[in-house]
């Protein structure tokens, strides 16, 4: 479900980031766009917000009833930089990339794809579900490693949280004592939560800055409701995070030590000046060995040069 990013994003060619705040509740109203055939609520590069941690993108897929929408995928395209982080709450979708990997995965299931210097993927519709449901989130990669080599990894089970009010999977990270066997570059977490009554409570750690992406539902913090299509920002210093209302709502909740170094995202980048950008999509178009070529029946997604050219 690893679209590109709308070249009209203007927040996606930012170089800043908000500094991070002190324990808040700030709401950050996403934006419709379409990935393929399909529309997505992208919460995440948002004005004022464009990293929470490392994770600097999610988009925000259905409920989708895919007999009316028609069949869904995206055809081969490069990414750099970065990790994909694809979660499905319904329906299924095929991964391919130029690793040779090919795999399926359905919900409670993780992929994840390193992208390090340069690495391509195409998602497929299977055509065997009728709804689809589910989030593709990125991880920018820190220097150390950004310009590793790519890699992937599936996981058909995670470890299972189950807390007062609340349960649910550890995707990526550390949450309640238990460790997802995801890699993972930086000190950031994913968790997603079915709510099962009100004022369930959410342990967190004062050194991470966090946000709630609602995907069913809503749920209330301090007052304030949250719904899908809003980035839920709850900033730094936080021991834990109290859902006062939100009974039989699924969210998602993403932390992290806040990202130190200024990115620059544009398409299917995350760099760190232009000039590496506009390398990477130079040899994109020209075929370059640095991306390899995925075997998939979808056509290969091409993007003019970005607008500082």
């Amino acid at each position: 479900m690893s679209g590109p990013v709308g070249t009209d994003d203007a927040s996606t060619t930012s170089e800043t980031a908000e500094p991070p705040a002190e324990a808040v509740v700030e709401l950050e109203l996403g934006r419709e766009t379409m990935v393929g055939t399909m529309p997505v609520r992208r919460v995440l590069p948002r004005r004022p917000r464009r990293t929470v941690g490392a994770w600097c993108f999610a988009d925000h897929i259905g409920p989708v009833d895919t007999a009316r929408a028609g069949s869904f995928g995206i055809g081969p395209h490069p990414h750099m930089g970065l990790q994909t982080v694809t979660w499905l709450l319904a329906g299924e979708l095929l991964h391919l990339d130029s690793l040779g990997s090919e795999q399926l995965i359905r919900p409670g299931q993780l992929n994840l794809m390193t992208a390090g210097h340069g690495v391509a993927h195409a998602e497929e519709d299977t055509g065997r579900s009728s709804e689809l449901h589910g989030i593709q989130l990125w991880v920018a990669q820190p220097d150390a490693t950004r310009d590793g080599p790519p890699d992937f990894e599936h996981y058909d089970t995670l470890p299972e949280v189950d807390l007062p009010g609340v349960s649910g999977s550890v995707v990526v990270g550390d949450f309640a004592g238990l460790v997802s066997p995801a890699r993972r570059d930086t000190e950031h977490v994913g968790v997603e939560l079915s709510v099962h009554e009100q004022g369930a409570v959410l342990p967190l750690r004062r050194e991470y800055e966090y946000a709630l992406v609602v995907l069913e539902g809503d749920v209330r913090v301090e007052g304030r409701v949250v719904e899908p299509g809003v980035l839920a920002y709850l900033g730094l210093g936080r021991d834990e995070c109290r859902l006062d209302d939100g009974a039989a709502s699924r969210v998602l909740l993403l932390g992290g030590v806040p990202f130190p170094e200024a990115v620059l995202m544009w398409w299917n980048f995350v760099a760190r000046t232009r000039d590496e950008v506009s390398e990477a999509r130079r040899e994109w178009a020209a075929r370059d060995d640095r991306f390899g070529t995925v075997a998939s029946r979808l056509d290969r997604i091409e993007v003019g040069p970005p607008p500082w050219e």
